[in-house]
């Protein structure tokens, strides 16, 4: 009698423990199967939004159409979307992913890269996002938005990226724009997918980055140039200075604050009283008291930077200043300016890459640079040609060098540029040069058979 109702408790527990056992399994079964649905859904289908708009090639077409700016661009959008069967690039789960206002953000400081931010501010994204938030209760309306706002940011980026890694001009199309390299080439479909984390690569476009080194060296001289024209710019050096080390002379402080900054002005001693006399006798109203500018030494310092400015020039750095030391020295900051982002477009010309071992000579510095495998393995200065007789900028393969040419003057430098010295000392210009005369197959002749 006292065993049955212990088996009956036993018997009891069992079950509730096995029913309970039996319930968490199916929950977990439950769980499982709709994670496993889930990942079966279509990509585009959202739990709270229901499915993902898609577009096709005529809503891209007629939309960017529309838009001067966004019409060259057609074609790279065609390939962008054609690549991922037109789904949307810049939202996921109906929410936009965070590049959208990364690359806004790049695009407001365009200026940063000599590029105008208006020229891609061409429509009004923080009225097309408000839009959106509002039509989210309304699923057509909202998809509507989706796609808009989509291609219109795709747009935006092929317009931004087309200038920024290609340049805003093709030099090839410019009869005034001596080019011979080979043109870049950047896929920017390929760009805008690596940027949205689609692909990799091995170029920083995610990062909306340049592609070479020597432009973002270019683009923080024009940061620092233009911190310096917000400042008051650099001061002009007065016509007709000349300048020799150890000299005094009141230029010196303007130069020394054109070279080494406003920082480095030293004080200036006391300036001498100067008693004006009037030309007329008893004209006592005439007779003021003037103060001369004050002079200071022409020191070693500053003697160094204006060396270091004449190397960096292609000028003989012996020092002095006057000439074409002087003319430099005071091009307009403006100017300057200019001249950098110009090379910033040129930089966007070039190919987004070199071979692992190539030559680089740097005209405007005179200096030829070697690399191998990547790194500058040396340097050395050369010689380049005149404004009138300027060295060409092209590209293309090293098949062999020759030591010590020998070098055929053209008739157009010995027209322009020698016959003149070769009338005044022709045997001299040609000692001096390392030059020498010659006819037919090579024999010697004398200087006055080019002077006659």
């Amino acid at each position: 009698m006292n065993d049955t109702p212990k088996f009956s408790f036993f018997t009891t527990f069992c079950c509730w423990l096995f029913g309970l056992l039996l319930l968490t399994s199916t929950i977990s079964c439950s769980q499982d199967q709709k994670a496993q649905i889930k990942e079966a859904l279509p990509m585009g289908l959202t739990k709270v939004g229901g499915p993902q708009p898609k577009l096709d090639s005529v809503y891209i077409e007629k939309y960017m159409s529309a838009e001067p700016k966004f019409k060259d661009q057609i074609e790279w959008a065609k390939k962008f979307y054609k690549e991922r069967d037109f789904r949307l690039g810049w939202f996921r789960n109906h929410e936009l992913v965070p590049q959208a206002q990364t690359m806004l953000g790049v695009i407001n400081k365009a200026g940063e890269e000599g590029l105008d931010p208006k020229e891609y501010q061409v429509k009004d994204f923080p009225t097309l996002f408000a839009s959106l938030k509002e039509a989210q209760s309304d699923s057509t309306k909202r998809n509507a938005l989706e796609k808009e706002i989509d291609v219109a940011l795709s747009s935006t980026y092929f317009n931004w990226a087309s200038d920024f890694y290609r340049g805003t001009v093709n030099p090839r199309q410019v009869k005034s724009i001596d080019w011979n390299v080979k043109r870049n080439k950047i896929k920017l479909h390929k760009a805008l997918m690596t940027i949205l984390k689609e692909r990799e690569s091995t170029y920083p476009y995610y990062e909306f980055e340049p592609l070479h080194p020597e432009y973002d060296r270019l683009k923080k001289a024009l940061a620092e140039y233009r911190t310096l024209q917000r400042n008051g710019g650099w001061p002009t050096i007065p016509a007709g200075t000349k300048l020799k080390p150890g000299a005094s002379s009141p230029a010196v402080a303007a130069l020394r604050t054109r070279l080494l900054g406003p920082s480095a002005a030293t004080p200036q001693p006391a300036a001498t009283p100067v008693q004006n006399v009037s030309n007329k006798t008893g004209d006592a109203s005439q007779s003021a008291t003037a103060t001369a500018a004050a002079s200071q030494p022409y020191d070693a310092e500053l003697v160094a930077a204006v060396k270091e400015f004449q190397q960096q020039n292609g000028l003989t750095p012996d020092g002095v200043v006057g000439g074409e030391t002087l003319r430099l020295l005071n091009i307009p900051l403006s100017q300057r300016i200019d001249q950098i982002v110009l090379n910033m477009e040129r930089w966007r010309w070039i190919p987004k890459k070199f071979e692992p071992s190539y030559l680089l000579v740097n005209i405007p510095d005179y200096t030829l640079h070697v690399v191998e495998d990547g790194k500058e393995a040396f340097n050395m200065r050369v010689i380049v040609g005149k404004t009138l007789n300027a060295t060409p900028v092209f590209s293309d393969k090293v098949e062999y060098v020759v030591l010590a040419p020998y070098w055929n003057v053209p008739f157009s430098i010995i027209d322009k540029e020698l016959r003149p010295k070769l009338v005044a000392n022709a045997q001299g210009t040609l000692d001096r040069l390392d030059m020498e005369v010659v006819k037919g197959w090579g024999a010697k002749a004398t200087p006055s058979t080019l002077v006659a």
